[in-house]
């Protein structure tokens, strides 16, 4: 039995399918299970990982946990991510968490401050750590499909981002089988793009040309910060952001390493989400 949080996600959603799929028995987290929409067959429980108790009486049977910590400040968790992790670890022998790259150089990070604490309480663990998500492109839907302009700020930053098809293929196998335990596995897509360029994939998906309009950065930061609820996250980005244009994305091949298929590209990714910014 496999426990999935995030489940109703961009990952846990691919996961739960990926696993069902492979013959697995899977227990998905959602705060709301009436609207979680999963495959047949799927247990699907209520819990809040805010509320690590909540969590806890589901976890009797699992085999191996997927955790995604999904909030984005370094207070949140110090305080609350403990109590999750210790919960899962004192039943569940093993943890797959979806961290990222920026945990290695970021040790004040919500991500690096998770690992640490899945890596002294958990018997067996595996760390994922994509570059980027491409699903993180969405956050443009809304002014695609008002027009055909995208204003964002640096657009000549290179990134290799990977696609959450890859990212759950990979979380499955650490989850099924052995041979994964300790591994930090730094994941991207095949290639790297620009984001001005992610846009003209976009565009190229939908059927339509879209122009990139760089964004001044505090314009950008006031609008990420709105978005997140959190004004560090939200420079956090753009640091990043403005570090790629300077130094391109890492690129692997892990996934095609592990999957033994070679990494989905941003224009797969772009034409699989194509109905999103229609």
């Amino acid at each position: 039995m496999i426990l999935v949080t995030g489940a109703t996600g961009k990952v846990g959603r691919q996961l739960v399918s990926q696993l069902t799929a492979h013959g697995a028995a899977v227990r998905a987290v959602a705060r709301d299970p009436d609207a979680a929409a999963l495959p047949a067959g799927v247990e699907v429980v209520r819990a809040d990982l805010a509320d690590a108790g909540s969590l806890a009486p589901h976890l009797t049977g699992i085999d191996a946990a997927f955790l995604l910590w999904p909030f984005t400040s370094p207070g949140a968790a110090a305080d609350l991510a403990p109590g999750v992790v210790n919960a899962i670890a004192r039943q569940v022998p093993r943890i797959v968490y979806l961290s990222a790259h920026a945990a290695a150089d970021r040790p004040g990070s919500f991500w690096a401050q998770v690992e640490r604490l899945v890596e002294a309480s958990a018997a067996e663990w595996t760390f994922l750590r994509p570059a980027g998500f491409a699903a993180n492109a969405l956050i443009w839907a809304d002014q695609i499909r008002a027009g055909d302009v995208v204003r964002w700020p640096y657009g000549a930053a290179a990134r290799s981002l990977v696609h959450e098809r890859d990212l759950a293929s990979v979380a499955r196998l650490a989850l099924t089988e052995d041979g994964h335990a300790g591994a930090r596995y730094v994941l991207t897509g095949p290639s790297r793009l620009t984001q001005a360029e992610q846009v003209q994939a976009i565009g190229m998906a939908i059927g339509r040309p879209l122009r990139w309009e760089e964004l001044p950065r505090q314009s950008a930061r006031k609008q990420l910060a709105a978005m997140f609820g959190d004004a560090a996250f939200a420079d956090s980005a753009l640091n990043t952001w403005a570090e790629f244009v300077r130094k391109p994305e890492i690129l692997t091949t892990t996934v095609q390493e592990l999957t033994g298929a070679p990494a989905r590209s941003f224009r797969d990714w772009a034409a699989d989400h194509a109905g999103d910014f229609r």
